[in-house]
């Protein structure tokens, strides 16, 4: 399969720029600067990217890894950081620059001639992020376009298709710079633009089965949401019933959820078992007022409980997740090769206890991509739009103490938030939405009786992939109806809130 390797420099665009190749639908991934001398040039391997970096070139401990074996090799293209280091690197001067550059900046020259820069106009905007700039070219580089601040903007190495540029083509504010990267990826690496959500069912189909063995069975932990799912209906269509799916049921599921995707997946045609075990988190729970010692006996709690459920399921040997590519990308430091999931993926701990192999078919496709494989699948539309919810549930939107009261109470709050979403249009328009049940009680007034009852806060979130997000301004009298039946409906809340924090400072969740 032909594929772009991005060599990471620890800059906040890198996901961003394997996003914009995926989209072309050419596969890409992801690896530390430190993997570069050891990376085999296969023949699949059409180009090569250096992303940026918070770093200077000129600082003494900078990432200076060793390039010489791509150059000539592959096409390269080095991006504001990159550039610096490939023209460091060839004897070329980077020094601060006179004018920092920050922000949008415009390409005063442009040599539309040139293949990288095909179809870009004079005057097109860029995103600039540096303190740096290149101030003289090593012999053999050739500038091809330059700012009114920045004569080299982008150059050329005579004899190889090996470019640089000092802007970053992968955010939305260079606004050509999506056919910049076409240019690089599709007319320069020659890259066929194949790899597309049906191309990724039929080759993980059938890796699948090539990795699993016959008569093997395998377990998967179901959660109702789209990884999870994806993942199952990706296993399913490669070994059918011997994928053994658990949904548990930890008592902190959203209103009638336990039930309605016992349902959906019953319709997928999909082996699973649900399990009731609310009881037994909320005595792991008892008295715990800590988030984190919540998150922690909700974790320990179902590992005993998935556990117990797996061992009914005879000839096990592996066990599969909906790891998905932004887990195994944040798992791996720029400056080391370690590849170790984050310890809070939702079956942490598992595969030490059970001594099952571990399989996951998704640990490539960024969350977007997910839901498109999804919608190859067959995935019905209630699963693979479903807002994100996290693993340990409603404890985490109760602040305090758990008790069976008060997520009734919160499920019955947040089930009238997100219908009414639904009704109106605005679930699909949310990146992700829910009630937050708060440690305090407010006075307030029905008919002629003073009321003292319990406080709720709405949170709804916009956002791309979750790493930041924006709180959706939702209509206000979208918020007076909501706030109003909530109030009316549900007995022991008088005071409804909306939560007005983005992402930083705040996070999606309370706790």
């Amino acid at each position: 399969m032909e594929r772009i390797v991005i060599l990471d420099f620890g800059s906040q665009y890198t996901q961003l720029i394997a996003r914009r190749i995926r989209e072309l639908h050419v596969f890409c991934e992801i690896h530390p600067y430190t993997h570069a001398p050891n990376l085999t040039l296969s023949a699949d391997i059409r180009g090569v990217v250096l992303s940026g970096s918070p770093c200077s070139v000129r600082d003494a401990d900078a990432p200076n890894p060793d390039l010489s074996h791509l150059l000539s090799h592959v096409p390269v293209l080095g991006v504001c950081y990159g550039a610096q280091l490939l023209a460091q690197q060839g004897g070329g001067e980077v020094l601060p620059a006179t004018i920092r550059e920050y922000g949008r900046a415009r390409l005063s020259h442009i040599n539309q001639h040139h293949p990288l820069l095909h179809g870009l106009t004079p005057g097109s905007q860029v995103w600039m992020s540096h303190g740096d700039t290149i101030k003289t070219l090593p012999e053999g580089f050739l500038a091809i376009a330059g700012t009114p601040d920045v004569q080299v903007a982008a150059y050329e190495i005579e004899g190889q298709a090996t470019y640089g540029i000092q802007f970053h083509p992968e955010v939305t504010h260079s606004t050509e710079g999506k056919q910049l990267i076409k240019n690089f990826v599709v007319d320069i690496c020659g890259c066929t633009q194949s790899w597309t959500p049906e191309h990724f069912v039929d080759s993980a189909v059938t890796a699948l089965q090539n990795t699993i063995g016959p008569d093997d069975q395998v377990i998967l932990g179901l959660s109702g949401g789209v990884d999870s799912s994806v993942a199952a209906l990706l296993l399913h269509r490669a070994i059918g019933p011997r994928l053994h799916g658990i949904f548990v049921d930890n008592g902190l599921l959203r209103q009638d959820e336990f039930a309605s995707v016992l349902k959906a997946y019953e319709g997928l045609g999909l082996n699973v078992t649900g399990v009731e075990a609310g009881a037994e988190f909320y005595s792991a729970l008892a008295g715990l007022t800590d988030p984190e010692q919540k998150r922690k006996a909700i974790g320990r709690t179902f590992i005993e409980v998935f556990d117990r459920e797996a061992q009914k399921v005879e000839g096990a040997r592996w066990l599969a997740q909906g790891t998905i590519y932004p887990d195994v990308i944040e798992s791996v430091s720029v400056h080391g090769s370690s590849v170790t999931i984050k310890s809070h993926h939702n079956v942490g701990g598992l595969p030490e206890k059970m001594n099952l192999k571990i399989v996951e078919p998704l640990r490539m496709l960024f969350k977007d991509e997910v839901r498109e494989v999804g919608a190859t699948l067959g995935l019905p539309g209630e699963i693979l739009n479903r807002h994100p919810f996290p693993g340990p549930g409603l404890g985490i939107r109760i602040l305090g103490d758990i008790t069976p009261e008060k997520v009734d109470l919160l499920q019955r709050a947040d089930g009238v938030f997100i219908n009414l979403l639904k009704e109106h249009g605005l679930y699909d328009k949310v990146w992700q939405a829910g009630v937050m049940l708060l440690p305090v009680q407010s006075v307030g007034v029905m008919g002629d009786e003073r009321t003292y009852e319990r406080v709720v806060a709405l949170r709804a979130v916009t956002s791309v992939d979750g790493m930041t997000a924006d709180w959706a301004h939702l209509p206000y009298e979208f918020l007076a109806e909501v706030s109003n039946k909530i109030i009316n409906q549900v007995r022991g809340i008088n005071r409804v809130v909306y939560d007005i924090s983005s992402k930083p400072p705040a996070t999606i969740e309370w706790e």
